[in-house]
């Protein structure tokens, strides 16, 4: 017998009840629910890293992470980041670096990046390299986002892990 209850989100500084099977993953809620897009569904097992989005500012898979342990958390999506006019210096960065082909990978590699920042401001190359090892980009542009991440860092722009 499937059990459906609401659950009380916090996304991007807002406030949202959804309902939903508690076993549901987040992105389903994010993207259905809230119509946000910047989370996308990849592998759906939390190994390609294309639906990250930050958790009380920890980069988090929402794929395979169920809806009741994201509850009363602070979630924090892409589109809060920055804007086209006023792009988040990490992605001013990946601008900079021309870091995205066909973007698909890209949300997960800037919020992965944005909260590797937040805790490590002036990584080495083999760090960065490090951080984003669990995220994959199917075109092979890893030189260039490692690239962009670094110049984020070199910048010091990389600011709070993310608040909206």
């Amino acid at each position: 017998m499937r059990t459906t209850r609401r659950f009380a989100l916090r996304v991007n500084g807002a406030d949202h009840l959804v309902e939903g099977e508690p076993q549901t993953p987040l992105l389903f809620f994010l993207r259905n629910d809230l119509s946000l897009n910047s989370p996308k569904f990849g592998c759906g097992l939390g190994e390609c890293g294309a639906c990250t989005v930050l958790i009380d500012g920890i980069a988090a898979r929402a794929c395979a992470l169920p809806v009741r342990l994201a509850e009363e958390r602070e979630i924090v999506t892409l589109e809060v980041l920055g804007s086209s006019e006023g792009p988040d210096p990490v992605q001013q960065a990946f601008i900079d670096a021309q870091a995205a082909q066909c973007g698909y990978c890209i949300n997960g590699m800037i919020m992965t990046a944005k909260a590797f920042l937040a805790v490590n401001p002036t990584p080495s190359e083999a760090q960065v390299r490090e951080a984003l090892r669990y995220n994959l980009c199917r075109c092979g542009t890893h030189v260039e986002i490692v690239r962009a991440v670094l110049l984020a860092a070199e910048r010091g722009q990389a600011g709070e892990a993310a608040a909206p």
